[in-house]
């Protein structure tokens, strides 16, 4: 059973920083493809970022370009997003999610399996 474990949220001030991680069982990490997505107060889930399962980048929504870096470790099963320069409009949970396809490279879409999240507040 695929398992996606997020952590790493909380309340910080604009500006701030945050570290999420994403502990990935129940499949062979190694091959997928991995992403982040958010979702903010009365919004649709957007995509932030995705990762190849060699550790090359996909991309990055523009919203967070040069601000968030995704990365991840498959020695440990473990996805991440640090998230620096933080704005109020960061605000959102955030979700990691898993391509249903290994070794695909592709945008992330709506229904692909993904955990419970995390959430992000950025406030003063």
């Amino acid at each position: 059973e695929v398992q996606l474990v997020e952590s790493g949220g909380g309340l910080v001030q604009p500006g701030g920083s945050l570290r999420l991680s994403c502990a990935a069982s129940g499949f062979n990490f190694n091959i997928y493809a991995m992403h982040w997505v958010r979702q903010a107060p009365g919004k649709g889930l957007e995509w932030v970022s995705g990762i190849k399962s060699g550790g090359g980048v996909i991309g990055y929504a523009d919203s967070v370009k040069g601000r968030f870096t995704i990365s991840r470790d498959n020695a440990k099963n473990t996805l991440y997003l640090q998230l620096n320069s933080l704005k109020t409009e960061d605000t959102a949970m955030f979700y990691c999610a898993k391509d249903p396809s290994p070794y695909r490279v592709r945008i992330w879409q709506e229904g692909w399996p993904r955990g419970q999240g995390t959430q992000v507040t950025v406030s003063s």
